[in-house]
């Protein structure tokens, strides 16, 4: 019979036990930052209606973005953020929320582009969402910039520090209305400005697109800073406001390592005002391992009711595989989870050292038995060392009858004969 192959498909992941104990502590641990800053956990459906997905008829068009299927007459696609659920999630439970409404998600999301170095087709992400009805303060955008840098800091020890870098929409359509630019002109310079480090004729393409005069007085906002825009509109005024009293914000809660950077501008049209991205200070190679921004509206595909959100994205697959496939984290704290193996010396004894097992258990000692008891010693003990846990208890006839049992030190070789609360009281010490 022809083997089948063990080799996962293109774009999805497989971590080994070490790197997966290490994902899950820092998945574990930012989610703990969120529950303390009173955010919700949601557990939405993995599989949504496609129009609820997308507004789009043309299959062929979008297929190349989506996993979508059909089971008789509906049409269904894998989800592909975290975003769209939870707009449909609020919009159907208006009356069971109370708002402004603060929800995390943690889950594996679906994409069908092509795979790439650091983009996958499953993948988990983290998102958290601040929605109010009608209004919504900016100082929402704050928190949940504070919250995440927050999440980021509780995992530093892995994945070292981050910087933040800060946009505003808002600021830029000021600007493009004062030079007068159509809405095609717009959504062009918008584009540009999003890949403006990533090539090498920004200036050469905004001439073309805006002409020289337009072009100038756009570059200069990276050459002479937001700032040097005071007076010349009230539109830009405010914005510019609305950056400086942003930032003295996250300072009051203190949030240090952010700045202003105006080419930061985030893929997603819907964003409108404050948009914020993350960089590992370590490995700014990565490029943004998270961010968000301020949506107006998003969910009026759904309800009349005016749904305001602000919310940020963490693709948390995409930041940790990253770093664990090139041994940039340091998993030696990951090594030796299990505190101590059971070993069993004949059938006789399994009942009794099945006791022991639960008792240590209960006492939140991690152990691991081996029930294979009919094994030599030396068989047993080699397991013990391969799994590296710190101690072996050896259960043969004299423990089973002592009710002493036969504790080894693995790192030492030390070995001593001792009852189970004073077993306990060893394993607990670190």
């Amino acid at each position: 019979m022809e083997l089948k192959p063990t080799k996962t498909l293109s774009g999805f992941i497989e971590l080994l036990p070490l790197q997966q104990r290490c994902f899950d502590e820092c998945a574990m641990r930012m989610q703990r930052v969120l529950k303390t800053a009173g955010f919700a956990h949601l557990d939405l459906p993995a599989i949504e209606r496609a129009e609820v997905l997308t507004d789009k008829d043309n299959w062929d068009e979008i297929e190349t973005q989506m996993f979508l299927f059909q089971k008789g007459d509906t049409k269904m696609g894998l989800r592909y953020d975290g975003t769209v659920g939870l707009s449909r999630y609020v919009a159907g439970h208006l009356n069971d929320l109370t708002f402004p409404f603060r929800a995390y998600q943690f889950a594996r999301n679906y994409r069908g582009e092509r795979p790439q170095r650091g983009r996958y087709r499953e993948f988990y992400q983290m998102d958290l969402d601040i929605m109010g009805i009608d209004t919504l303060s900016e100082n929402y955008d704050a928190e949940i910039v504070a919250t995440l840098a927050k999440a980021y800091e509780s995992v530093a020890e892995f994945i070292g520090t981050v910087n933040i870098r800060v946009g505003n929409r808002r600021f830029w359509n000021a600007m493009f209305s004062n030079l007068g630019l159509t809405s095609e002109q717009s959504r062009t310079v918008f584009v540009l400005i999003d890949k403006k480090d990533k090539i090498s004729d920004f200036y050469e393409g905004l001439q073309e697109t805006v002409g020289e005069s337009a072009a100038t007085e756009i570059n200069k906002v990276f050459s002479d800073g937001y700032k040097s825009f005071s007076g010349v509109s009230t539109e830009l005024d405010s914005a510019i406001k609305e950056m400086d009293d942003f930032m003295n914000l996250l300072k009051s809660m203190g949030i240090k390592n952010a700045k202003i950077d105006l080419g930061i501008m985030r893929g997603h049209a819907y964003y409108t005002g404050i948009v914020f991205e993350f960089f590992l200070d370590k490995f700014p190679e990565l490029g943004a391992v998270g961010g968000g921004g301020r949506y107006e509206d998003l969910a009026s595909k759904f309800s009349k009711t005016k749904i305001i959100g602000v919310g940020a994205a963490v693709g948390f697959s995409r930041l940790m595989v990253a770093l664990l496939d090139e041994n940039k984290i340091d998993l030696s704290k990951f090594e030796n989870p299990i505190r101590t193996a059971v070993l069993v010396m004949g059938q006789a004894q399994v009942p009794y050292a099945m006791e022991v097992l639960a008792a240590l258990r209960a006492a939140g000692i991690v152990a691991v038995p081996y029930l294979d008891a009919n094994k030599k010693f030396k068989s047993q003990i080699e397991f013990s060392d391969k799994i590296k846990a710190d101690y072996s208890i050896i259960i043969g006839d004299v423990e089973k009858e002592s009710k002493l049992l036969s504790v080894k030190d693995m790192r030492n070789g030390e070995q001593k004969a001792l009852n189970l609360s004073a077993v306990m009281d060893l394993l607990k010490l670190r």
